[in-house]
């Protein structure tokens, strides 16, 4: 059984697979990742393999107590991975992409598919029916924006997202709420139709915390799948297997 761990700037994703099925999933706050990984050895005792995306961002004490444990494989731009990549700078692509185009690859072999991953920033991912990366797209995220607006002016307020009721704002709130929801939607809309036109036969992964939220107001034909970056890990841990 194999321990997937994605580490991103607040929060840790733990997740078990038995092959290529999903066993167990837990996400905790950083402060908590010992207790949580304590929880997962407890109902999957059978755990042999780890893979961690972003180990850095964990604390050496966190690092050291998860190695005493098991045998962990630190995701990079080294390992072997399911497909070519045609990025022009591999050693800056991030884990997390190189995840989630490992798990298009595996899910949807000989098809153009396009990911998107709607989380702290937006990217968008592009793997070829040849089986080849070319690159994407990195955006501000829809939380991003919102601080931004806040951060970078006198007067607008800090707001937690919210679905616009309409589109024309008739107030300071209401026109905040507009901008980045409204935006970000027609900045994917766009990012589709454009791959589309380029590309024949799309299929498009919609992927990361954002999901739900965005999900029901895009008019394309998307795959919705929150587990898609793990299950890329789980795919990547295979293939690196000893």
């Amino acid at each position: 059984m194999n321990l997937v761990i994605d580490v991103g700037n607040t929060l840790v994703k733990l997740a078990v697979f038995h092959g290529s099925q999903l066993k167990f999933k837990k996400t905790c706050l950083k402060k908590d990742f010992l207790e949580t990984l304590q929880d997962a050895f407890e109902k999957h005792p059978g755990l042999e393999h780890c893979i961690i995306a972003s180990a850095g961002q964990l604390s050496e004490h966190q690092q050291a107590k998860l190695k005493q444990r098991i045998s962990v494989f630190e995701l990079s731009h080294d390992a072997h991975l399911p497909y070519t990549n045609k990025y022009s700078t591999p050693t800056t692509l991030g884990v997390d992409r190189i995840a989630l185009v490992s798990a298009a690859a595996r899910k949807f072999p000989k098809k153009n598919v396009l990911v998107i991953d709607a989380g702290s920033c937006i990217t968008y991912d592009f793997l070829s029916a040849e089986n080849t990366y070319l690159g994407g797209a990195i955006s501000p995220g829809i939380e991003m924006r919102y601080k931004a607006m806040h951060t970078f002016t006198a007067k607008l307020p800090l707001l937690d997202t919210s679905t616009p009721k309409k589109l024309i704002g008739d107030s300071t709130a209401t026109s905040m709420h507009s901008g980045v929801i409204h935006g970000v939607l027609h900045e994917i809309e766009g990012f589709i139709q454009a791959y589309s036109e380029k590309f024949s036969d799309l299929t498009i992964i919609l992927t990361g915390g954002d999901t739900q939220f965005l999900r029901d107001s895009l008019k394309n034909d998307i795959f919705a799948n929150s587990n898609f970056l793990l299950e890329g890990l789980n795919y990547i841990l295979e293939l690196n297997k000893d």
